[in-house]
């Protein structure tokens, strides 16, 4: 029977013999006794140890105790004994698949430190072994287009497994890195995040723009999350650059006054609690019908204005309409457009009207814009 001693016997005879030998014992298990098989078997076990070994031994300077991978390399050994059929071919060769497979799970599933996916960790060991061939036939390290052309993959796949091989064994975190063991890896890692104060401040000011009114917030967005000028907002919004300057201007004076208080404070124009947005209401005083409007009337809300205004004009028997601006601090160019054909539309219905209260700013876009005569003291 072989020993360790008989390892540089030629690869011929080796194959030859342990062919035969798997033969013979396929002949005695036929029909024989249970404890007459199971001797067999050890029997066959024992003989191929050595063979065993020296396939072990191929994997050996990969950071495994050899003796360890002989105990695996064995165990592929049993594997191929108790499954082989003599019908399917050369015992030897099948044992080389069995017991090469064994140590390579071995190295996949027990040695890596990090997790690395399965044909990575198959082609990087290949890898290694190639690296090792080449560079005993060349002389030196092999390039990786040789190591791609010697396993038939492209050279991407060779980095990758190269690349992937560091996490093998991953540096520790504990590992010291000064002579006196005060110091380790890990405390070189990361540092003190000088944004972690402002977190809080972050939060308070997305739950105060879900509060806002959308198009504040809209153009908040814009603004400092898209970059946007106060032009391109302008453009896009169908607004003048100087509105847009005053409604950011008043929406970030908000904000701020907003940080500071556990009670937002409303907007200008609306009561607390009050639904976001113009709103208009029609009351009767006396002959008169007053139409109060709350809040910016601008190209969003308008129509809104337009229609209300239209039905209390187009009333029957409403000798005279007036609109109450106390409560809306801006009227843009839609607005304007809305209040002149309302005194169109008036003056057909022979119906007096007014526009009263009118904060300064916007009774001097008004006044600008032809509105002069309507204008009315409270």
């Amino acid at each position: 029977m072989p020993s360790r001693g008989q390892a540089g016997e030629t690869a011929d005879s080796t194959l030859e013999d342990l062919d035969a030998a798997a033969l013979a014992y396929a002949e005695r298990r036929e029909g024989a006794a249970p404890a007459e098989a199971e001797a067999s078997r050890e029997r066959l076990v024992h003989f191929c140890l050595p063979f065993a070994g020296r396939l072990a031994r191929r994997y050996r300077g990969r950071g495994e105790y050899l003796e360890d991978l002989e105990q695996v390399a064995r165990l592929g050994l049993v594997k191929a004994v108790d499954r082989y059929d003599p019908e399917r071919g050369s015992f030897t060769a099948y044992a080389v698949i069995t017991i090469s497979g064994e140590l390579k799970r071995h190295f996949r599933d027990r040695t890596w430190g990090v997790h690395v996916p399965r044909r990575v960790q198959d082609l990087s060991l290949e890898v290694g072994h190639a690296s090792m061939l080449l560079t005993t036939m060349l002389a030196r390290t092999p390039t990786t287009g040789e190591l791609a052309d010697r396993l038939g993959v492209t050279e991407a796949a060779v980095l990758e497994a190269v690349e992937s091989a560091a996490g093998y064994s991953p540096a520790s975190l504990n590992a010291p890195v000064a002579d006196d063991g005060a110091t380790e890896f890990g405390d070189l890692l990361g540092g003190v995040d000088a944004d972690l104060e402002a977190v809080t401040d972050k939060l308070t000011v997305t739950d105060l723009l879900l509060r806002m009114p959308p198009r504040e917030r809209r153009m908040l967005a814009m603004r400092f999350y898209g970059n946007r000028t106060q032009a391109e907002i302008a453009d896009e919004l169908g607004i003048s650059q100087m509105h847009v300057s005053r409604l950011l201007s008043r929406a970030l004076t908000w904000l701020r006054e907003a940080m500071f208080t556990d009670d937002p404070p409303h907007w200008e124009g609306e009561t607390r609690g009050s639904r976001p947005g113009m709103q208009v209401s029609v009351v009767r005083e006396g002959d008169t019908l007053v139409v109060r409007v709350r809040g910016e009337v601008d190209r969003d809300t308008a129509e809104r204005l337009r229609i209300g205004l239209r039905h209390a004009i187009g009333g029957k028997g409403v000798p005279a309409v007036q609109v109450d601006l106390s409560a809306v601090p801006l009227v843009d160019a839609a607005g304007v457009a809305v209040l002149l054909d309302a005194v169109r539309a008036a003056a057909a219905a022979r119906v007096e009207f007014g526009v009263t209260g009118a904060q300064p700013y916007v009774a001097r876009i008004l006044a600008v814009s032809g509105l002069a005569g309507v204008l009315r003291r409270a």
